[in-house]
């Protein structure tokens, strides 16, 4: 792109002793600017990122990708699963029964989230298995009125496993004393952890068990889909309630946990680019640095001119300077950037650990998540070579439009 001789000169001019410091200080906050720029850009994008990641394979891993649920009980669920799973956007399908309900063990009281699960199904749609810590959900077995609960609940509980816990139902039995709330014991079986907000608020026990509880026959109270694509789930639940249109009715997670996707893409797109920002402002330095230094060289434009250099390559020389501040800022930048994206958790997690911040205590994960792309990283690092390339445009041409008699004539 330059030729030698431009490269030469311009590459000199980097490296000497400049007259005038507060250039060299204006050029060493550029670069400086930029590497920091560069640096937090992929460090922060790169968290963002980490969230997605665990709201997709987290929450989106134990909630419903995408239901449809019956008025009535479905006895014939397999029938329908089968129907429902010749989507190609379906890649599992389990069935379902869900209460709600509270609690009780040790004078403790909490609500929860009860789905009533056939675990061989449940496998195939929920990463509730590859989570357990204690037990297995394969003990949730019909009849046997056990139950696996989140290890924020049994914290909370008191409990162990293999203890007994009462799950109260709201609705009420008539009774010779009057009208009491319903309620069973349960064995506790199995215990997981995925996030204090999911373990806090479900519980799984045998599906036949629930449809007792709520004094149904047995079947599913609905069909709960896992997908290919998750953005593909509105349309999947309406086609899958399309099967029987007058009893199904379609659900999906856009509906239950879309605003917080939402929420956490609107943030990774304006941190992005307030932080760009601050890449735009490190160019807009080089501009400076440039525009003095070529006010400070103009005695030296003005003899390389008398000797023979043509304006494209004056133009040349200082775009040269120009992008050696951007080429090392960028490539500092980018590596700071990838150091901390891939240290930034383990960071964080022991100054939370160590000064015991409870750091992470609003968000559904207790750990700050991080997952570096390769396609941020080329676009943060490509924007800033351009910028830095375009920030040398204007001092350079000026540069070249100086005139060797009036520039002389005072010197």
């Amino acid at each position: 792109m330059f030729r030698p001789l431009a490269l030469f000169i311009g590459l000199r001019y980097t490296r000497a002793e400049r007259s005038n410091r507060f250039i060299s200080f204006i050029s060493l906050i550029s670069m400086i600017g930029l590497t920091l720029g560069v640096a937090v850009l992929i460090t922060v994008l790169s968290v963002m990122n980490g969230f997605d990641r665990e709201l997709k394979t987290r929450i989106l891993g134990m909630v419903p990708q995408a239901t449809v649920v019956s008025t009535e009980i479905i006895g014939d669920w397999k029938q329908l699963a089968d129907k429902i799973k010749e989507d190609p956007e379906v890649a599992a399908v389990a069935p379902f029964i869900q209460l709600q309900g509270m609690l009780t063990s040790n004078g403790q009281v909490a609500g929860i989230m009860v789905t009533g699960i056939d675990p061989e199904y449940e496998k195939k749609v929920s990463i509730i298995n590859d989570h357990m810590i204690e037990g297995s959900i394969d003990t949730l077995q019909n009849g046997d009125f056990s139950i696996v609960l989140g290890e924020e609940m049994v914290q909370s509980l008191g409990l162990r496993l293999g203890d007994k816990v009462t799950l109260v139902l709201p609705e009420a039995s008539p009774s010779p004393a009057g009208v009491i709330p319903r309620f069973k014991r349960f064995t506790l079986t199995g215990i997981y952890t995925i996030s204090p907000e999911v373990d806090s608020l479900m519980a799984f026990i045998p599906m036949n068990d629930a449809a007792k509880l709520l004094r149904l026959p047995d079947g599913a109270q609905g069909v709960r889909m896992k997908l290919n694509d998750i953005f593909s789930a509105p349309m999947a639940a309406e086609k899958a309630a399309a099967i029987a249109p007058e009893q199904l009715y379609p659900n999906n997670w856009t509906q239950t946990h879309g605003n917080l996707f939402g929420a956490i893409q609107m943030e990774k797109a304006m941190v992005g680019l307030l932080l760009f920002l601050i890449i735009l402002v490190a160019a807009f330095n080089i501009v400076s640095s440039l525009v003095m230094l070529v006010t400070d060289k103009k005695a030296d434009i003005a003899i390389l001119k008398t000797f023979g250099a043509s304006p494209r390559l004056i133009t040349h020389v200082f775009m040269v300077q120009g992008v050696v501040i951007g080429v090392i800022g960028t490539i500092a930048g980018t590596i700071l950037g990838i150091i901390f994206a891939l240290t930034v958790s383990d960071i964080l997690g022991f100054i939370n650990q160590a000064f015991g911040l409870n750091l992470f205590d609003a968000y559904f994960v207790n750990y700050l998540p991080s997952q570096l792309r390769l396609l941020d990283v080329v676009l943060i690092t490509g924007a800033s070579f351009v910028l830095s390339f375009l920030a040398t445009i204007y001092p350079a041409r000026r540069a070249a439009r100086i005139q060797p008699a009036q520039t002389l004539r005072y010197e």
